[in-house]
């Protein structure tokens, strides 16, 4: 292969990660409340990431430490690994805040982004019955991904060709009172690995995307539905060493071994 169709090729990686953003959309910036989980028998709460001691709690020298707290410098979120899966869908998360995020993030690294028929064995496992309407969405973004790597817009991925997607940073903010439906934002990196061997020159970086969950039937299911989407926050950009970002609800991510 000569330099130009290496280029080009390289081109259409790029592209075709770049258009994997449904379920959700790019983080342009935005101003909301903090929000955090806790991982109470209710589900998540909303709180505050890094809460100020009171004065009568507090000292002045703990009070300053919180606000030069970044993501950076706090505990990472340990995640849940799956305890099961069916048609190659993560399942079996607890009913609260870091079941929610677990779930979010564990969909969107495993999602099968090149192989249109095993997407949509997963999504008809994942996707909430009442947004039926997701599913053929997210498959029309994999006939596009495939299309932008010279791929027919259905068919299985082709042998040596993937996309790795590598979550690093949630904000999880609960969407009702009761916890029980989560807009998880994350921050996320994806690499592509070439048909004809080698690495991505050229990955995407520092991506970011919300998905909606909604814990039903004993799981946590992803869902559009018009009454969560007009819910949605907006957050501030991710950045480890950013005290806003930490003040907004980032979390750095422990993924479970």
């Amino acid at each position: 292969m000569d330099a130009h169709d290496r280029k080009a090729r390289r081109a259409r990686l790029r592209l075709a990660a770049a258009a994997v953003v449904t379920l959700g959309v790019l983080a342009a910036g935005g101003y909301v409340a903090v929000n955090a989980f806790s991982g109470g028998a209710d589900g998540p709460t909303s709180a505050k990431a890094s809460p100020k001691p009171s004065a009568a709690s507090g000292s002045p020298s703990a009070s300053a430490a919180a606000d030069r707290m970044t993501p950076g410098k706090a505990r990472a979120l340990p995640l849940l690994a799956p305890k099961k899966s069916q048609n190659g869908a993560p399942l079996g998360f607890p009913d609260n805040g870091v079941g929610a995020i677990s779930a979010a993030v564990s969909y969107w690294e495993e999602y099968a982004w090149l192989d249109d028929s095993l997407a949509r064995k997963q999504l008809e496992v994942l996707v909430s019955p009442d947004s039926p309407q997701t599913i053929d969405k997210q498959i029309s973004e994999v006939y596009r991904v495939r299309e932008g790597v010279g791929l027919p817009p259905s068919g299985p991925a082709p042998a040596g060709m993937t996309f790795t997607t590598v979550v690093k940073a949630v904000r999880g903010n609960s969407l009702v009172k009761n916890g029980r439906v989560v807009q998880v934002w994350l921050q996320y990196d994806r690499y592509a690995t070439k048909a004809e061997g080698g690495g991505d020159d050229s990955p995407l970086k520092d991506e970011t995307v919300d998905v909606i969950m909604k814990w039903q039937n004993g799981e946590w299911r992803i869902t559009q539905e018009p009454q969560y989407l007009k819910l949605r926050t907006f957050p501030v950009a991710y950045d480890p060493n950013s005290v806003p970002a930490r003040q907004d609800g980032w979390w750095r991510v422990d993924h479970a071994n």
